[in-house]
């Protein structure tokens, strides 16, 4: 605990996760480690900067104690094996996150392009007569993709390509997959609304009352916070 570096460390990790932490006294052991008459130990640091990284008991069940950053840190210092397990180890979990990104991604997004089918259909149903050109009729289709762009992006297609000519593909496939999970419910909400023939304009303003209320309730729900499924079949059998 005598090194530069090791203080260093225990200060920003204290600065980052202990609002009582001392700055000052951390300054003045960083100033002074390294030199042959530094010494330090944990009870030291912890009463002197008031740290609650490391925990250090006396007594038969005591010892001292860090938080796992620390600890790491500590057990890579002392163990080169160990610090390139620790490296391997983020590199495959990043992988894995990345991975699982890319397939909920994806599965929304074709999610959303069944949807789309949907919402096509009732355009073809209900909006497009008999007579018009096809290339009339390709106008009323990219007419009502970009109300559900203007209502969940704010931005028509066109325009998006426009601020981004570097970027391949469309404003939807640069989309979040909380967008993509709205959009969805977008498609079918707008499908059913005109099936209902309400007019555009009004269209556009439920569906982006309908955006912002989803994405608000989206951003605000964490999965994991949610308390797990109790299995009814177990209570039923005892």
């Amino acid at each position: 605990m005598r090194n530069r570096d090791v203080i260093e460390f225990l200060g920003l990790w204290e600065g980052l996760h202990n609002q009582d932490f001392k700055p000052l006294e951390f300054e003045g052991f960083r100033n002074q480690a390294g030199a042959n008459a530094f010494t330090m130990s944990p009870k030291k640091w912890i009463e002197a900067t008031n740290a609650i990284g490391i925990v250090s008991k006396s007594g038969r069940y005591g010892g001292t104690f860090a938080h796992s950053d620390i600890a790491f840190e500590f057990a890579s210092w002392i163990s080169s094996e160990f610090k390139l397990y620790i490296i391997k180890d983020y590199q495959r979990l990043k992988v894995d996150e990345n991975s699982r990104l890319s397939l909920d991604w994806n599965l929304h997004r074709e999610i959303s392009k069944i949807n789309y089918r949907i919402h096509t259909d009732a355009v073809k149903e209900y909006l497009i007569p008999p007579e018009l050109t096809p290339e009339q009729i390709t106008y009323k289709y990219a007419n009502e993709a970009d109300l559900l762009n203007v209502a969940l992006f704010g931005i028509t297609a066109k325009k998006w390509r426009d601020d981004n000519p570097d970027k391949k593909g469309n404003i939807r496939d640069y989309a979040s997959l909380q967008q993509l999970l709205v959009l969805s419910n977008l498609e079918s909400y707008n499908a059913a609304l005109i099936e209902q023939g309400k007019i555009m304009s009004e269209r556009l303003q439920l569906l982006r009352s309908m955006a912002i209320k989803q994405m608000k309730t989206i951003s605000e729900l964490s999965l994991e916070r949610l308390p797990a499924l109790e299995d009814k079949s177990k209570e039923e059998g005892d």
